[in-house]
């Protein structure tokens, strides 16, 4: 609590390069209508730390701007935020992202009624280069561990999560700087709040995500293969669910296929269609493999959508 008596809600804004997006992003979380107080880091990744920033702090709400004194990325930029802050909570917010009016005032409430909570999450609304906005919902109102190693829930997006800071220095930890590109580290801290801890969900789209070609892990054919082979070694558990294995082996069978490797393809192809033989992204993989389709029609295709590989 503040000398207010409100609580201390602490914001951390990743940035590289976006500026006006970066403003409209500042703007939506300065004005959340929960009566907190917050202490917003904006954490410049090699870019020069835009100083003015700050101007759009008010009382009560400041804004602080860092440079990403860790390993270059969003995994360095995000413990650059979380270690410069001194609040009970911590929320996470990429710098395309918008939050709605009432998301953290949500997020507090279902943290009040469940005290054990270590993260809370809410849902999300995918929006992809002018198709109609998809929102993205769980069905439910809590998460445990063995749901998220079942599968990715990719509304449980990074710019949704809510953590108790003390969990982050102690049994969930920092987001990890070795995943490869930053890619699937918020799959990875899902995995390790929920093994401390059932996720606490408010299952309402309180978060706009947009998605397309302007994003920096979109298309990012390699990263992704690395990523995921990073997971698989970290969380070997994955691979105990047939359904999960499939869709991560086909995931690799699809992003190897885009990188014009059809004998990798075909091997984590075989690989995914043996633990589930109507795994869909094995297919797609193949047909990328084979000429039939291409990549980018495929990822378009599902991201108007709002789904993704």
């Amino acid at each position: 609590m503040t000398a207010t008596g409100r609580p201390l809600v602490g914001v951390v804004v990743p940035t590289h390069g976006r500026p006006a997006l970066l403003r409209e992003t500042l703007r939506r979380i300065l004005d959340q209508d929960a009566p907190v107080d917050l202490d917003v880091v904006v954490v410049h990744d090699r870019t020069e730390p835009d100083r003015s920033l700050e101007l759009l702090g008010r009382p009560g709400r400041r804004v602080r701007v860092l440079a990403n004194d860790r390993t270059p990325g969003l995994a360095g930029n995000r413990n650059t935020g979380i270690l410069a802050l001194d609040t009970e909570w911590v929320a996470f917010c990429d710098d395309d992202d918008t939050w709605a009016p009432g998301k953290l005032g949500a997020q507090l409430e279902r943290a009040r009624v469940h005290p054990e909570a270590v993260l809370v999450t809410t849902a999300i609304t995918v929006a992809y280069e002018g198709s109609p906005e998809v929102p993205r919902l769980a069905g439910r109102d809590e998460i445990r561990h063995e749901d998220l190693l079942r599968r990715r829930m990719a509304m449980l997006h990074s710019s949704t999560m809510l953590y108790r800071r003390a969990a982050l220095l102690g049994p969930v930890g920092l987001v990890d700087e070795g995943i490869p590109g930053s890619q699937n580290e918020d799959w990875d801290m899902l995995l390790r709040a929920s093994a401390v801890a059932p996720i606490q969900h408010v299952d309402e789209p309180l978060v706009r995500v947009p998605w397309g070609r302007a994003s920096y892990f979109s298309r990012a054919w390699q990263t992704v293969c690395d990523s995921l082979e990073y997971m698989l070694d970290r969380h070997p558990r994955i691979a105990d669910d047939a359904g999960s294995a499939a869709r991560v082996y086909g995931q690799l069978a699809f992003n190897n296929a885009a990188l014009g490797r059809r004998r990798s393809a075909a091997r984590w192809a075989g690989r995914a269609l043996r633990r589930r033989w109507a795994e869909p992204r094995a297919f797609l993989a193949l047909a990328v493999a084979g000429g039939l389709l291409s990549a980018e029609t495929v990822v378009s295709a599902l991201n108007r959508r709002g789904r993704g590989i």
